[in-house]
């Protein structure tokens, strides 16, 4: 991925003031109610105010923590799924059709059958994160493994490597592009799925903030929260993307 230079980031900061200024000329123009659309400033102080009596910062922790062990469990699970799938001809033709079919279903469709088998609890939110957010990742461990040259793959039985160690050395080296390009969306798709997991098993964290601020119609507080979220997307996308970088430096040699 292309990193972003100075008129990149100059360019995205003006059209987020120019967001901003549209918000701040609606708000104060009187376009929609302040119960529906509050202020820039209004929220800014609902946000500095939530985040200085600790409730904000606590829902946001919640979240994060759910995010990122629903994300590391999907990661986890995806790619040992997506290998084993990717390397076996047989195993394909006895689980493709079933992955198929699972594969499709949005994760908020199959919470009412993880309410039935774990109760409107954080043991149920989490496995709903981590069902929604693997699929990423496993079609992208089964593509990489998939595009291994068979060069590669004679090489590998010259050497006369096991499979286990095919996987370690061969395999997911060439496939870790496409791994850590589902992980970016998995990511995405963990944090969403830990929203909506928190509004309707009322557990902790910023889905229940937002959802509460709605039905009471504080919506400066409702708007903090969206914020919140926005802010902690952009962070652990910026953060998956310098460990990208990192991961995969030996593409782009200086």
């Amino acid at each position: 991925m292309r990193q972003l230079g100075p008129r990149d980031l100059a360019a995205s900061a003006a059209a987020l003031a120019a967001c901003v200024a549209l918000w701040w000329l609606a708000s104060h123009a009187g376009w929609l109610s302040p119960v529906f659309l509050p202020s820039p400033e209004a929220t800014a102080r609902s946000l500095v105010e939530g985040l200085a009596a600790g409730e904000l910062a606590a829902f946001t922790w919640s979240t994060l923590q759910r995010m990122l062990l629903g994300f590391g469990l999907a990661s986890a699970c995806g790619v040992a799924l997506g290998c084993a799938v990717g390397l076996s001809s047989t195993l394909r033709a006895w689980i493709g059709p079933t992955l198929e079919f699972v594969r499709p279903l949005p994760a908020s469709a199959v919470m009412p059958l993880a309410i039935a088998l774990f109760g409107l609890s954080d043991g149920m939110v989490l496995a709903v994160v981590a069902f929604g957010s693997m699929w990423p990742v496993l079609l992208a461990t089964v593509h990489g493994l998939a595009a291994v040259h068979e060069r590669l793959h004679e090489v590998a039985r010259a050497l006369e490597l096991s499979r286990a160690a095919f996987v370690l050395r061969i395999g997911l080296p060439n496939a870790l592009p496409d791994i850590v390009a589902g992980m970016r969306v998995a990511l995405t798709v963990s944090l969403i799925v830990s929203v909506v997991g928190e509004m309707i098993a009322s557990q902790p964290g910023l889905g229940q903030a937002i959802l509460l601020a709605a039905r009471a119609f504080r919506a400066s507080e409702l708007f903090a929260g969206i914020a919140l979220l926005g802010a902690l997307g952009l962070a652990s996308n910026a953060l998956l993307a310098l460990a990208e970088r990192r991961l995969l430096a030996w593409q782009h040699p200086a």
